[in-house]
């Protein structure tokens, strides 16, 4: 229930007759640059995430697909190797033969307590 005498709400019936009496239209092409220029910012948006989103999924694939090994140090540092012994004698050490040398006899018994066999003179 309203009171006929409200000072407030004829204030307020002034204020829109003068607002309605003042109002025009914007000119249609300021409406249609407006327009633009919130789908321009619109489309500038949607490639900014569609960039984010592809990236993100990118480096997300990136660690969790298998790749190149760990590049991790080991817990201990590796020696370097020693040399494998050779086969054959080194020049530093005389040549060892199985022929008697001149001067030393081979015998023929098989029992003899070192090894070798010497022939009769």
């Amino acid at each position: 229930m309203s009171e006929p005498n409200d000072p407030l709400r004829s204030l307020f019936k002034e204020a829109a007759d003068a607002g309605r009496s003042r109002a025009r239209s914007a000119p249609p092409s300021y409406i249609t640059e407006r327009g633009e220029r919130v789908r321009r910012r619109r489309v500038v948006a949607l490639a900014v995430g569609a960039c984010l989103v592809l990236s993100g999924t990118g480096a997300a694939v990136a660690t969790l697909l298998p790749g190149n090994p760990d590049t991790t140090l080991p817990a201990t540092t590796p020696t370097t190797p020693q040399p494998s012994p050779r086969l054959s004698p080194s020049r530093t050490s005389p040549p060892t033969t199985d022929a008697p040398t001149p001067g030393e006899s081979v015998s023929t018994s098989p029992a003899s307590p070192t090894g070798s066999t010497s022939t009769p003179p």
